[in-house]
């Protein structure tokens, strides 16, 4: 009772935390993408680099952009850690091996902050600084930069022009990821995060034997992790380390952190396109389905049934300090956006719960989503929903003013499809191959449910993993790294052509006959689309795995 009643405020808390910033943060962001002044650092930075800041770009070249920068950010992540004994604070780590270099270059890129290694004995501080860190950064900026054009897409009219991706870029770097992760670095040493660049701290164990406490620049790094929903630990052992997550006020604003702006974001939607109503609606959907996740999971795991349960009331693979409640809510929370991080082994937690985290990567990550792309993600599930009621009633399908014909329609189609057929393509292939199923740790459901979670991980740029599957096998190097690069970059070509298409129509006046996009009844169609499209896409993958355990 005690345990629950503390989960119970902790929600409250956290529910608390983001309403409070909600309209004020929003409406910044609104102002930071909308905003014709450059700041005199992101002026110096353009001359630099030779951006015309005042140019607009169609979408083809908005796309160039972003593969482009995706690319060379690629090469040179692949570079550092390959390159890695030549650096300074490197701790005499040797170079990473190029199918790991190649994959881990891959993942950040891509914001998934998958980890196929054991950070702390593979990497130093210099590749975890220079290399990961500024890709949770920049990553983050490119998912904000690509939802920010589609929404420009809604707002403009009779033009083929979304925006500019360097300024985009840029400013969501310099003026919200960097300025927000300062402050949530000093607020996480002052709650016992640590901050170091040495390579350990030699200590005598009770026994006397001797062995190394490995150190690294955490708070750092765990600020613009959760921010921007990356999720790649500086630990094994991720937000379930101490140094990472040492206490109860920490991880709630760990939590909040990755709530945060995906949360907001819906505020600045409705802000930019001049009604926040439409916003709300969006907001409520990815609320409820947070919310039935949380109590579903929250259910499975005080309820155990089957092995996971054996184990004191299903706290296997859980920090004492945290319990179930608060192991559940950063679990669904992660697994609700891009995030990855995580505070307890997934792989532990009971069939039900362990089905709800896949089960939320399944969905598409749009509750809410991460930074950027849950925003993104949602508004082509909602430009499926209008069509769909377009379908029914027998009338061309409109949304914020712009009418939805055979380009944006198969363009939102191609965005929501990409991640289904890799995910699917992907296990069925690994279950298939000879040889595959020797890295897992489990057989049968669970296993199965392992080699689903893995690739709906890639594919969803998530990177958490049940953590019972070894992955540093070539097949798994290369099909996840696929999968994490396609996962990324099909659904982002697709909303970059969405935008462009929708931004040069004229906008039509609603009509008598026009579906309210900004009522109760929409969110519905949007609930019911997401929750549709993934029950017919995936379940019977998912009878196979989790839904097996858990009926066991």
């Amino acid at each position: 009772m005690n345990d629950t009643l503390a989960g119970l405020l902790q929600v409250a808390l956290l529910l608390v935390l983001l309403g409070a910033v909600y309209a004020p943060f929003g409406d910044y962001m609104a102002r930071v993408y909308s905003s014709e002044q450059d700041w005199r650092v992101e002026a110096w930075l353009y001359r630099l680099v030779r951006v015309d800041a005042a140019s607009g770009q169609r979408w083809p070249t908005y796309a160039a952009g972003v593969l482009g920068f995706s690319f060379v950010s690629i090469v040179l992540l692949y570079l550092l850690q390959r390159l890695q004994p030549l650096l300074p604070m490197s701790f005499g780590r040797g170079s990473v091996d190029p199918s790991m270099a190649l994959n881990t270059a891959i993942s950040f890129t891509t914001n998934t902050n998958w980890q196929s290694y054991v950070p702390e004995q593979v990497l130093g501080n210099t590749v975890q600084m220079a290399g990961l860190t500024v890709q949770n950064a920049v990553s983050a900026a490119v998912g904000m930069a690509v939802a920010v054009a589609l929404v420009r897409g809604f707002v403009r009219s009779g033009t083929d022009r979304i925006g500019n991706f360097w300024v985009d870029l840029t400013r969501g770097v310099v003026r919200i990821l960097l300025p927000f992760s300062f402050v949530a670095a000093i607020l996480l040493l002052a709650m016992g995060v640590t901050m170091s660049l040495r390579a350990g701290v030699d200590v005598t164990g009770v026994d006397g034997s001797q062995y190394t406490i490995p150190m690294a620049p955490t708070a750092s790094q765990e600020a613009i992790k959760e921010l921007g929903t990356n999720g790649g630990g500086v630990y094994n052992a991720n937000s379930a380390h101490p140094f990472e997550n040492p206490n109860a006020l920490s991880n709630l604003f760990e939590i909040f952190l990755l709530l945060v702006i995906p949360v907001c974001l819906t505020r600045t939607f409705g802000t930019l396109v001049g009604n926040r109503r439409q916003g709300g609606v969006l907001l409520s959907v990815m609320g409820v389905l947070w919310g039935a996740m949380l109590a579903v999971a929250w259910f499975a795991e005080t309820h155990p049934n089957g092995p996971a349960g054996v184990a004191a009331g299903a706290m296997e693979g859980k920090e004492v300090r945290f319990g179930i409640p608060a192991s559940v809510l950063f679990g669904v929370s992660t697994t609700g956006t891009s995030t990855g991080a995580v505070n307890s082994m997934h792989d532990s937690y009971t069939g039900g719960a362990g089905g709800v985290t896949l089960l939320n990567i399944l969905l598409g990550e749009v509750a809410p989503g991460g930074v950027g792309s849950g925003l993104y993600g949602i508004l082509v599930i909602a430009v499926i929903a209008v069509f769909l009621a377009g379908l029914m009633v027998g009338r061309t399908p409109e949304y914020l003013g712009k009418k939805l014909g055979r380009r944006e329609v198969t363009a939102a189609v191609v965005a929501i499809l990409a991640m289904p057929a890799l995910v699917l393509l992907g296990t069925g292939s690994a279950i298939a191959l000879p040889g595959t199923l020797d890295a897992l740790n489990n057989d049968g459901a669970h296993g199965f449910s392992e080699v689903l979670y893995a690739f709906a991980s890639a594919a969803n740029n998530n990177g958490s993993a049940f953590a019972g599957i070894t992955v540093t096998s070539d097949f798994f190097q290369s099909a996840l790294g696929v999968a994490m690069l396609l996962g990324r970059f099909v659904p982002i070509l697709a909303v970059l052509a969405l935008a462009g298409s929708l931004a040069q129509q004229r906008r039509v006046e609603a009509g008598a006959g026009t579906l309210a996009t900004d009522k109760p009844l929409f969110g519905v169609l949007v609930g019911g689309t997401i929750v549709l499209v993934a029950a017919l896409t995936f379940f019977p993958a998912l009878a196979l795995g989790p839904l097996a355990e858990a009926l066991a």
